[in-house]
């Protein structure tokens, strides 16, 4: 399934701001994702970037006059604002944001957006203390109440020196926004699906503990897909370096138990559950209360005990549970042992020794198992596009 991004046309509009250079990196994503894109820069904008930036980026026009007589449109904020599918402001400055909070349209973004009924994306970007002030704040509750997505800002160092919150989010993350907003209406809409991701970690003492390798990739990916597909997403993640996806409600857990908690609680209401973390087998049977030491012993001995089988223990006549084994061996026949015992409706395997499936990769080879035993061998594909694949297949089971 294509990305909710492909053949949109998406107005991006761009303000002044130093973060415009984050805008050409969105602008190149989005074309990139097979979106028609239509640039807008304000004047403010062209102080910091040019025309022909955008232009080489989106292979289109990009618009800085309400009247151009060069432009291929007649009348562009109408033209815009009647085709855009969605549009997005990034980076959005306090200015930009006073201004379509008050209804005021004096250039082509401000007048396009006043007169589009596209969802619309505002990505600020200013000053901590100007974010902060209580117009802008203002401006920005206005804006929400009307039904605007505000992404952002994130927190850290601004062009001014100050610490706090003004920064532009990353154009990944304005991706996943805009991703959300394309497909809300999918074929998902109005589910309710739980993912697990990453691998259990199991406290041995205060500084050490056992895991394994799990990035967490492929949870993540099917949690962002079905969220495009219009799906409430629940993820239930052990510790991981991935950033935490726009628009899905994750709850951080550290070891199996902690999991298991999390996910008997999301799964009350919920239509379907992925688990796709690698949840550990085992645990020390005592935590220590603080760090062993090394003394003479060549041998250190821990007791372990088992963990609880997580999606064994779910047990809801309505809910569809999916499985992932990962195999070093006899791929297929260790999978259909845990289709029974675990109670799903069906198992995802893959190799784990594969370089180009097996952990911390962004593609993924896997073979989908049924209860009657029939297997459907899918090629090496994106972990994105696994996840729709085995999105298809939960769909195909409400």
């Amino acid at each position: 399934m294509p990305s909710p991004i492909q053949n949109k046309r998406i107005v991006l509009g761009v303000t002044g701001s130093i973060a415009c250079y984050k805008a050409a990196d969105l602008a190149s994503k989005l074309v990139q994702s097979g979106a028609l894109v239509d640039t807008v820069l304000t004047e403010a904008a062209r102080e910091f970037v040019s025309e022909l930036t955008f232009k080489s980026l989106t292979h289109r026009e990009v618009h800085t006059s309400l009247y151009s007589p060069n432009s291929n449109l007649s009348i562009n904020h109408v033209a815009l604002a009647e085709s855009a599918d969605l549009i997005i402001v990034a980076p959005a400055t306090a200015n930009t944001i006073a201004k379509i909070a008050n209804g005021i349209s004096d250039d082509v973004l401000t007048t396009t957006i006043l007169a589009t009924t596209a969802p619309i994306i505002i990505a600020p970007a200013m000053d901590a203390n100007m974010f902060d002030n209580p117009a802008t704040e203002a401006n920005v509750t206005t804006l929400i109440g009307r039904g605007f997505f505000i992404a952002g800002p994130a927190e850290g160092r601004l062009a001014s020196g100050l610490m706090g919150k003004g920064r532009m989010i990353e154009p990944f993350d304005i991706m996943g926004a805009a991703s959300m907003l394309l497909g809300k209406d999918g074929d998902l809409s109005g589910k309710k699906i739980v993912v697990s991701a990453g691998g259990t970690e199991e406290a041995i003492d205060p500084v050490r503990n056992i895991t394994n390798r799990s990035s967490g990739k492929m949870g993540y990916a099917i949690a962002e897909a079905a969220r495009d597909r219009g799906a409430m997403v629940s993820l239930v993640a052990a510790p991981n370096h991935l950033a935490k996806p726009i628009g899905i409600s994750v709850t951080n857990i550290q070891s199996a138990e902690d999991m298991k908690k999390a996910i008997e609680d999301e799964c009350l209401e919920a239509d379907a559950l992925i688990m796709a973390a690698a949840v550990a087998d085992w645990r020390p049977l005592e935590k220590l209360d603080s760090k062993a030491k090394k003394d003479k012993s060549d041998h250190w001995s821990l007791e372990l005990v088992k963990n609880p089988d997580i999606v064994a223990g779910i047990n809801s006549s309505k809910l569809i549970k999916v499985g992932f084994a990962a195999e070093s061996e006899n791929l297929v026949e260790n999978s259909k042992t845990k289709i029974e015992s675990k109670n799903l409706d069906f198992i995802v395997a893959n190799d784990i020794t594969a370089a180009d499936s097996g952990f911390s990769v962004d593609t993924n080879r896997v073979t989908i198992i049924h209860p009657d035993g029939t297997t459907e061998v899918l090629p090496l594909m994106s972990k994105y596009d696994v996840a729709h694949s085995i999105l298809d297949r939960v769909k195909s089971g409400f």
